[in-house]
């Protein structure tokens, strides 16, 4: 285990933005104030994968994560990407963590970094174009 007390990562999707803390404790997780166990279903899937996949190790740490911007789920995958970086420093002694999140989902420590395509003109969206009529 790491000899420090207390550190912050951060993870992006988007424009959404999150930091986690981590810091020596006993398994609780916060995410915007609120316990995991009071969030809907589907962010708190999102959240729990790597904290799951951490195994007895969760245990022994708590997390405060604070997300803003963006949206909803980009906010719970960036919390995600943030939890990851935090587990995977602060177990750093013990390597396997690391491959394990790896092979569950890359984008849980390296992040994801698709955009929106800009709109251009002649259509109402980024590919989509406007009908013709003739021939």
């Amino acid at each position: 285990m790491s000899s420090k007390a207390l550190r912050v990562y951060s993870g992006k999707r988007k424009n959404a933005r999150a930091s986690a803390t981590i810091r020596p404790g006993t398994g609780v997780v916060r995410y915007n104030g609120f316990l995991l166990e009071a969030l809907p279903e589907n962010i708190r899937m999102i959240l729990s994968s790597p904290i799951k996949l951490a195994g007895d190790r969760r245990f022994k740490v708590d997390l405060d994560i604070t997300a803003e911007g963006g949206g909803v789920m980009s906010q719970a995958y960036a919390a995600a990407v943030a939890v990851s970086r935090a587990l995977v420093d602060y177990f750093k002694d013990e390597k396997d963590i690391r491959e394990v999140l790896l092979s569950y989902d890359r984008h849980l420590l390296i992040g994801d970094e698709r955009r929106k395509e800009p709109k251009k003109f002649g259509g109402p969206g980024a590919r989509r174009r406007e009908q013709k009529s003739y021939r």
